[in-house]
């Protein structure tokens, strides 16, 4: 069976870290695009960032020089580092795939990606 698993996420502090992961299942990450999203309630779906089989990278302005994606191949694993974690970061993530012909595609509609994660809830507050 395909799918993901999103974990990683937790309360911290303002000004604090995380490191959401995402691991595959049935399939070898490194062959596909990744991207993260998030969606508070009563928001849009937010595509933050994304990596494809490539090697390219996407970042939101919203999080872009405090989120850094990255892939660990070994560990079947796509990482997001956030950094520096602000209250408006609160909601919940997800990690997400295209169809492998997206794989080198940077930027994709949020309706191409047809493997999710089960999300993982990130809370920034004092």
């Amino acid at each position: 069976e395909v799918q993901l698993q999103a974990s990683g996420g937790g309360l911290v502090q303002p000004g604090g870290s995380l490191r959401l992961s995402c691991v595959a299942y049935g399939f070898t990450l490194d062959d596909y695009h990744v991207g993260w999203f998030r969606q508070a309630p009563g928001k849009e779906r937010e595509r933050i960032s994304c990596l494809t089989s490539g090697g390219s990278t996407y970042y939101a302005d919203s999080v872009k020089g405090r989120f850094t994606i990255s892939r660990d191949n070994a560990k079947n694993t796509v990482y997001l580092q956030m950094n520096s974690l602000k209250p408006e970061d609160t909601t919940v993530y997800y990690c997400a795939t295209p169809a492998w012909r997206y794989r080198f595609v940077l930027h994709l509609n949020s309706g191409r990606y047809d493997v999710w994660g089960q999300g993982t809830q990130v809370t920034v507050s004092s």
